[in-house]
């Protein structure tokens, strides 16, 4: 063995042979650390070849017996289904999102869930204890277990602040209540300290708070580089692949939304979750970015609350506004897919005549761009005169749009609120083509499915439709109460042109 130093980004983990002032990886200036490790020489590596046993030999993969992972439910149906049916016996789970988006707050309240529930199955064992416990013991047919907890470990808050912010979300907590006795709360940054704690207890669940603030002094640097994170999670991971321990560690992000620290993090743990949404407003989406045990393709949708995180079976309920008047204009319903999940969202759109040469184009929940593409397709194929026009777009409940299958949603809310004419209760799924052609969505079938299943009939779809000015000429053939405005349109039409 022989000692070799290299230099290492303390921000994004690249590795150099030699010490230098801007890191080509990331472009930060003065990041990069000296650190020291042992390497094999080829007389060391001779050596363990040699010394491997030689009784190991390949095994057939008919022979090898498949054992079905145990998983423990969280109590949030939306979580289970985004980890692939529950959390993994000693799998290491990363949990990433921006400050304040509600990371620790769902971690509390999955430790409160899983805390109450073994709470309520050891009382239901009680009386075995005490009646038979003592004579099933001296026959050997049964060995209790301790009792399962569960260890929440802050590095960034005290018992105290974890304490208040428990008897806010379960107010149970505050009144002593036995069901969540089996939660244990450690404030500490030691990871050989917190490793020791976890080997003594045995809990069913450790969830560290977060493996940033994690230090160890058998590592240079500070809590938060390279080493120590890279050190912090090797100890937790041993931990949980050794005593079947699942381990769920929070990490921070950039500000580029990547999570904080070496790219080994992520390679190293089983699952990486991120947790997204706008700070204001209430929506959150959990999304899988690896998962070892499930699928990657699968959301949890949960709302903000003020006592808590609640997940959204129905996410209907954040994404539609409730309205019945049936003069409204400029709305209109489409329905995306968050993997292999679909609902229905409202988007809205608002058409004034501009008083200004440059008219505002103003985008919320979908791409600028974007709606600058449509806005010209609708312009060109569509006759719509749009250039003197001011456009603002929005997406009801906060949540961001990238699904192309949107596209037909967003130019019939603009001829919604141009034309004035309702299409509330209608339905547009398809992707525009810049030649004003109607693409077919993904997974166009289960969309319909599912906006059937809430009650809506009336589907606009590529499978009607070939062409957006199709779709435009067939909105004079509808029902009295859905028919133009010509009135309002012509106005708007002139102005225009005025303009």
């Amino acid at each position: 063995m022989k000692s070799k130093v290299s230099f290492v980004c303390q921000e994004c983990g690249y590795d150099s042979p030699q010490w230098l002032g801007k890191c080509p990886e990331c472009g930060m200036w003065n990041s990069l650390k000296e650190i020291s490790h042992f390497v094999e020489t080829s007389r060391d590596k001779q050596n363990s070849i040699g010394n491997i046993n030689k009784n190991i030999t390949p095994k057939r993969l008919s022979e090898i017996k498949f054992e079905r992972k145990q998983r423990l439910l969280t109590g949030f149906s939306e979580l289970d289904t985004v980890l692939g049916g529950g959390i993994v016996k000693g799998s290491a789970v990363l949990l990433a999102g921006d400050p304040g988006i509600g990371k620790s707050t769902l971690l509390l309240q999955l430790a409160l869930n899983l805390a109450s529930t073994s709470s309520q199955k050891t009382q239901n064992t009680q009386h075995i204890r005490k009646s038979d416990n003592q004579k099933l013991r001296q026959s050997g047919l049964l060995s209790f277990p301790s009792v399962p907890n569960v260890l929440y470990i802050s590095g960034e808050e005290s018992e105290e602040q974890v304490k208040l912010r428990a008897d806010r979300i379960n107010p149970s907590a505050r009144s002593g209540s036995k069901t969540h006795s089996n939660l244990l709360l450690l404030s500490n940054t030691n990871t050989d300290l917190v490793c020791g704690i976890i080997v003594k207890v045995k809990p069913m669940l450790v969830i560290i708070d977060s493996i940033q603030t994690m230090e160890s002094e058998n590592v240079s640097g500070l809590s938060g580089s390279v080493g120590q994170v890279r050190y912090s999670a090797f100890q937790f991971i041993k931990i949980a692949k050794t005593f079947g321990i699942p381990i769920i560690m929070v990490g921070h992000v950039t500000k580029e939304g990547m999570v904080a620290g070496p790219m080994v993090l992520s390679h190293m743990v089983d699952t990486v979750l991120f947790l997204e949404g706008e700070k204001f407003t209430a929506t959150r989406i959990l999304r899988s970015l690896k998962n070892r045990f499930g699928p990657v393709d699968e959301v949890g949708i949960f709302a903000m609350e003020g006592v808590g995180v609640k997940e959204l079976n129905s996410p209907e309920q954040l994404f539609l506004s409730k309205h019945n008047d049936k003069t409204i204009s400029g709305s209109i319903l489409s329905v995306t897919m968050e993997g292999t999940r679909a609902f229905l969202i409202e988007i809205q759109a608002l058409v004034l005549s501009s008083k200004i040469p440059i008219p505002r184009r103003v985008a919320s929940g979908i791409d600028y761009k974007r709606l600058e593409l449509l806005l010209a397709v609708l312009q060109k194929h569509c006759n719509i005169p749009l250039s003197g026009m001011d456009v603002f777009v929005n997406v009801i409940g906060g949540i961001k749009l990238s699904d192309p299958a949107t596209d037909l949603a967003i130019c019939l809310a603009i001829i919604s609120s141009f034309k004035n004419i309702n299409l509330s209760q209608k339905v547009g799924i398809g992707e525009v083509g810049l030649l004003g052609e109607l693409r077919k969505a993904s997974s166009l079938e289960k969309r319909i499915k599912d906006a059937r299943k809430l009650g809506f009939r009336d589907i606009i779809s590529s499978d009607k439709f070939k062409t957006l000015k199709q779709v435009v000429n067939s909105l004079s053939n509808d029902p009295p109460s859905l028919k133009l405005r010509k009135g309002h349109a012509s106005k708007l039409e002139k102005e225009a042109e005025g303009n």
